[in-house]
């Protein structure tokens, strides 16, 4: 069977939120004085779309390519993912045609910073990233505030 010319790949995060700190989105700081409860940065954004790819290249989830129990990753900014992650799709021959994101979050509103996350993550997978923002109209965790999160698609075609 001939490998397909292009492969689709899905990925999701969900933070607890706590006072205090940064929160990231998408290589973005959108707001001070809350954050994501992670053992990294905490961006959803990134973690998601790090879980497309390595989804659409079959190669498992990020927790198991960046493990939380792993100190080399405290703290650790998550484009450090997404660059390690595009080098793994590219070693195998892949490249980003273009990513979704869907960031779920009441608050902070995050209109005004979805311009200058599509730009970082564009820069980063070179390639175009539609970034939209939702709320969860006040059910659970996420429409309480106390959790932000986001769903990503990708699209990865072969070089050409």
């Amino acid at each position: 069977m001939n490998p397909p010319p292009f492969t689709i790949g899905h990925g999701y995060d969900i933070h607890r939120l706590q006072g205090g700190g940064v929160l990231m989105l998408g290589g973005v700081q959108v707001a001070e004085g809350i954050s994501a409860i992670a053992h990294s940065d905490g961006d959803v954004v990134i973690h998601a779309v790090v879980d497309a790819i390595l989804g659409a290249l079959g190669r498992s989830d990020i927790g198991e390519h960046f493990p939380d129990s792993d100190p080399t990753w405290k703290d650790a900014a998550s484009l450090k993912f997404l660059a390690s992650t595009i080098e793994t799709a590219h070693a195998a021959g892949w490249y980003v045609g273009n990513v979704d994101v869907i960031v779920m979050l009441e608050k902070p509103k995050i209109r005004s910073f979805k311009g200058a996350m599509g730009a970082v993550l564009s820069k980063a997978v070179s390639a175009p990233v539609n970034i939209k923002a939702g709320t969860n109209e006040g059910c659970d965790a996420i429409g309480r505030g106390e959790a932000v999160a986001a769903h990503a698609v990708v699209l990865l075609h072969r070089a050409v």
